[in-house]
């Protein structure tokens, strides 16, 4: 069967593959286009397993909220350029949607599921490898639920680089909540409270405290007193309650909360890549490594 120009633009707008990698899935299919896009959706599968060593650090994080029902996500692709790519911006948006709608426990329970359009997602974000070029990877989300008494606090900071999802009991004033994530982008506190911080670690911080104190020279009748002190201080530095709200130095973030009539329950913030050990290659010469092949 004669291949036509017509043909390849079809599937090609269908695919968002390459102009001869179109024209070779409709010669091996002879003019098939529902076969045409199997054999451009197994090269898909085949081009992600050879990226499969490649390391995305780049990406997008998102929230989305539907009603009573929240989910933040960290999706991740190996540039920069990717990350502001349209296709991998709907990619995210697919993902935050299907998580919302199926709610897995794990990546790997969410990847091995069946999305709407009849794909795994693992079929699915394949496809988005091959049509993108780059190795993409659902690396991590939560989902969180509330009640109609409380907020959601949904906040992402240079276009998803950073993304925080914050639930606040008690009030529904979700500016508020907005607000407070705004606040956790910028300081990155690990827990919300004091009562969340273990028992051994802040032991080993009053034990490192102590031994700095004694090392300063301070007489040890009042090093106790002294180290408490710096606890607070450590506990400041790490518990979102205790913290000086960024929008207000005159008040702590409990009391902007409690303003409010609600309480801090729970937070997660994401930031892009953050874990993950990125290459340092040289830019140029990755560049100059493309445009020769």
């Amino acid at each position: 069967m004669a291949i036509t120009a017509q043909m390849v633009k079809e599937l090609r707008e269908k695919t968002g593959a390459g102009m001869m990698d179109c024209k070779k899935a409709l010669t091996e299919t002879n003019g098939d286009m529902e076969k045409a896009i199997d054999f451009l959706r197994e090269k898909g599968i085949a081009s992600a397993a050879k990226k499969g060593d490649r390391i995305a650090a780049e990406g997008l994080t998102t929230v989305k909220v539907n009603g009573n029902e929240a989910v933040i996500l960290e999706v991740n692709s190996e540039t920069d350029f990717v990350a502001k790519n349209e296709g991998f911006q709907t990619l995210v948006q697919e993902l935050a949607d299907h998580l919302l709608a199926k709610k897995p426990a794990t990546v790997e329970e969410a990847v091995a599921q069946t999305m709407d359009n009849g794909a795994t997602v693992e079929a699915h974000i394949n496809a988005a490898i091959a049509k993108i070029g780059e190795k993409l990877t659902l690396r991590r989300f939560v989902i969180e639920t509330k009640t109609d008494n409380d907020a959601f606090g949904a906040y992402l900071h240079m276009g998803g680089r950073i993304g925080v999802l914050s639930v606040l009991e008690g009030t529904t004033d979700e500016e508020a909540a907005k607000d407070v994530s705004m606040h956790i982008a910028a300081l990155n506190p690990k827990f919300v409270s004091r009562d969340e911080v273990s028992a051994e670690e802040v032991e080993r911080e009053r034990q490192v405290l102590t031994q700095q104190a004694l090392n300063e020279g301070k007489p040890e009748n009042i090093v106790a007193k002294m180290v408490e002190g710096r606890l607070g201080k450590y506990f400041e530095d790490v518990c979102v309650n205790d913290q000086t709200f960024v929008k207000n130095p005159d008040q702590k973030v409990r009391q902007f909360v409690e303003s409010k009539g609600g309480k801090i329950r729970s937070f997660v913030r994401y930031e892009v890549g953050e874990g993950i050990e990125k290459r340092e290659d040289n830019f140029a010469e990755e560049v100059m490594s493309q445009v020769k092949k």
